[in-house]
């Protein structure tokens, strides 16, 4: 069926540069050409992956990371114009059909006229992210009976997951957090997620006197991965570096700034062969996932839910996306694509990859957001700040008189130092190298 739009509805739809209507539903894609935007990202082993994974022939995947593609283009789009009416969107099974959720029914020409299904709820994504903030926030520990609980978009509530027979004491504990009763279901889970950092071998890097974890992305200087693979100012090796930053409970990310002669590229390694990271657009609930780490190598699934907290040992991690793409321990802090876009960096889950299970990440933008870091992509240049000068005395980098910082140092967080005769104060905790005089990394240390 034709849909005309208002000179008003075009415009509010078309700002922005979102001036191509995005038809999704079987119906409204028959008979049309398949663009070929998302495909072309997509190699032969990719799509092998996908296939092997989640069951479908080359042109089923190739044809699904394009919907997948058109979809994440087209959520992003509605989150804008529908404001704080959006309830959410998601994929079905085959990734056929976006389903976008809104507060306002009379808004539900803007979603059909970008080729998606709306769906009438009660609650904004925005209500739905404060409720589960309530728990996320309580002083109440969350009993051990209690693995996580998370934003269900699909039915516009907050999940709380529960062990069988334990479900009176996962509603004490979500009253006592004053979430409403009535936005809250509880479903029964085997989960028992823990840190993915034991380790046996592969493409990773070490840190701690012998653990071991995955690099997720490479990004100005170095790379983000899980919080919990290291402390900041844990020293890494293979690369050789240390963490720049890190929050493990609460969060799971971190970041490792690599020591010289470290370039930073953007790929993932696919076991074999790598793929390109163009990006780091979000995907939307339902599309598919592929997780690349040091244990298991590459594998593929589908993004169930966002806005997940999981209660590991060490305590509770929030924000985090589930998923059913295994991965095992020393796959933490590896990478999660859909298609060339960075999703996210291996947090933890519950299963294996042979009987399978619930699996997390915590989302890559967060992660660039929290550190001020910027994610490589193909076709930018590696950049080259921590290449060590092959001549230091001719260089800006030899310490003045007057200096008490020295390269090749641990420096935590808060502590003073002086440089030509000036107070500097750590704003993050690290060990230092040559390049990195206090005058040159303001993001290291502040003047006193």
């Amino acid at each position: 069926m034709n849909r005309k739009l208002t000179a008003a509805a075009l415009a509010a739809l078309t700002a922005g540069g979102l001036v191509t209507a995005i038809a999704l539903t079987p119906a409204a894609t028959a008979g049309q050409s398949t663009p070929a935007a998302a495909a072309d990202t997509a190699n032969a082993d990719m799509l092998a992956a996908l296939g092997r994974d989640l069951k479908l022939s080359p042109d089923q995947a190739r044809q699904r990371l394009d919907r997948e593609h058109k979809a994440a283009r087209t959520e992003s789009a509605l989150r804008g114009t529908l404001g704080n009416t959006f309830g959410g969107a998601w994929l079905d099974q085959g990734a056929n059909t976006l389903t976008v959720a809104l507060t306002d029914p009379a808004k539900a020409d803007q979603v059909r006229a970008l080729g998606a299904v709306p769906k009438t709820v009660g609650r904004s994504q925005a209500q739905l992210d404060a409720l589960k903030g309530k728990l996320d926030s309580t002083s109440v520990k969350a009993p051990k009976s209690v693995p996580g609980w998370y934003v269900d978009v699909n039915t516009n509530a907050v999940v709380v997951l529960t062990k069988p027979g334990k479900q009176d004491a996962a509603k004490a504990w979500a009253a006592a957090s004053g979430v409403d009763a009535s936005a809250v279901r509880y479903e029964n889970s085997s989960e028992e997620p823990r840190p993915l950092i034991d380790v046996i071998g592969g493409n990773a890097y070490n840190f701690g006197g012998g653990s071991r974890c995955s690099i997720g992305f490479s990004v100005n200087g170095g790379f983000v991965t899980a919080g919990h693979c290291g402390t900041t100012g844990t020293q890494t090796s293979n690369p050789s570096g240390s963490v720049g930053g890190s929050s493990f409970p609460g969060n799971d990310y971190g970041w490792v700034r690599v020591a010289a002669g470290n370039t930073p590229r953007a790929l993932v390694n696919r076991y074999p062969g790598t793929v390109p990271v163009a990006g780091s657009t979000e995907a939307a609930v339902g599309a598919s996932v592929c997780r690349s780490g040091s244990t298991t190598g590459w594998h593929c699934g589908t993004i169930q839910q966002k806005n997940a907290s999981v209660t590991y040992q060490e305590g509770t991690v929030s924000g985090l996306t589930r998923t059913n793409a295994c991965a095992e321990p020393g796959d933490s802090g590896g990478s999660w694509l859909a298609g060339d876009q960075a999703q996210g960096v291996t947090s933890g889950g519950s299963g294996n990859c042979t009987s399978g299970g619930t699996f997390y990440f915590q989302p890559v933008n967060e992660i660039l957001q929290a550190f001020g870091l910027q994610l490589l992509t193909s076709g930018t240049t590696p950049p080259t700040s921590t290449t060590r000068p092959t001549n230091p005395t001719t260089t800006t980098t030899g310490n003045p008189g007057n200096t008490t910082w020295a390269a090749n140092t641990n420096y935590a967080t808060g502590a003073t130092v002086t440089y030509a005769g000036v107070s500097y104060r750590c704003l993050q905790g690290h060990y230092s190298l040559t390049g990195w005089e206090p005058p040159n990394v303001p993001s290291l240390w502040q003047r006193s």
